[in-house]
């Protein structure tokens, strides 16, 4: 006959005390924290990861290995790939701080994860021009207007685009210094701005080191939806960092990091060789696509209150 087991009311009970016991003990460690906000955050982390620790009960081996998946994040990250944002985009930390900090205001357009591929002090590129610096793809025409959520149009707006090329790769991902499928323009007086860029297509985000060994464990795809990167800046307004993603896309749902949002799909409508571009740009016998995207800028506004408290 199989033994019943029996818990003993008592020592559960200790053994609930001490762990809360000990997770006082590190929040009260940081309560001299001259920052009222690092302090904050520093207690708030600490609860919330004793809890998770005390929620699945974590063995000690399972941390170990916890620990030896962040150090080999931390050696695979270096100035041209930073593995650390990878990982924040595939739990959905970046998409869920984007989403925070970004409270909807009227119908400003939304933003999304920025992505690890930007980089500073992107070639300009007068009204018309060409991001594509040589990358591989169907050319494609963007157009559109950037104006404040009253409706007026935001002269001078720098607008900061960067793709992936037909491949999937950024140029920053090949070897050399060549930069393509990146640049920067300023919005005309009436907010207008136009350029040629690459028809988006899916891509992998980089999945050869151990993010995308997390993926493969949790059977995740590493498939981003096709997209094109912006990024507008312009005074009294809130910087918008935000994609367009391609209508009928089948990646739409799955996006492996969690950023596509409805307001910013697009249609990129594929012209025939025949078809006059906007600008009479010769494309020879190639195709071409035509998308718009206009952007309203929420107003900038003064940072709410981080110092409260939850009760």
């Amino acid at each position: 006959m199989s033994e019943t087991i029996q818990h003993n009311p008592s020592s559960t009970n200790e053994q609930a005390r001490r762990e809360q016991e000990l997770t006082q003990t590190v929040v009260e460690s940081f309560g001299q924290t001259p920052d009222p906000r690092l302090k904050e955050l520093m207690q708030s982390l600490t609860r919330h990861l004793h809890a998770f620790v005390r929620e699945v009960r974590l063995t000690e081996d399972e941390w170990s290995t916890a620990i030896d998946f962040l150090t080999e994040v931390g050696h695979i990250t270096d100035d041209r790939r930073q593995e650390f944002i990878l990982l924040s985009d595939v739990l959905g930390v970046s998409m869920q701080t984007v989403t925070v900090n970004n409270e909807a205001d009227a119908d400003a357009t939304e933003s999304t994860v920025f992505g690890p591929f930007f980089v500073e002090n992107s070639p300009s590129i007068d009204l018309g021009g060409d991001i594509a610096g040589g990358a591989s793809g169907q050319p494609c025409w963007v157009e559109g207007t950037v104006t404040s959520t009253d409706g007026n149009p935001i002269a001078g707006a720098l607008i900061e685009v960067w793709e992936a090329d037909e491949d999937g790769f950024y140029d920053v991902q090949y070897d050399g210094t060549r930069i393509a499928g990146r640049a920067n323009l300023t919005a005309d007086d009436n907010g207008r701005y136009c350029f040629w860029g690459l028809t988006p297509t899916p891509y992998p985000i980089p999945h050869d080191g151990p993010v995308g060994r997390l993926l493969d464990a949790t059977s995740r795809s590493p498939y981003r939806a096709s997209h094109l990167h912006f990024k507008v800046t312009a005074p009294g307004h809130r910087t918008l960092v935000t994609h367009i993603f391609v209508r009928g896309d089948e990646l739409l749902d799955s996006d492996s990091v969690f950023g596509v949002r409805r307001s910013l799909i697009k249609d990129f409508a594929e012209q025939s060789s025949e078809t006059p571009t906007p600008d009479g740009r010769d494309i020879g016998e190639s195709t071409w696509a035509q998308a718009r995207f206009d952007i309203i800028l929420a107003p900038t506004k003064s940072r709410p209150d981080t110092h409260r408290k939850s009760h």
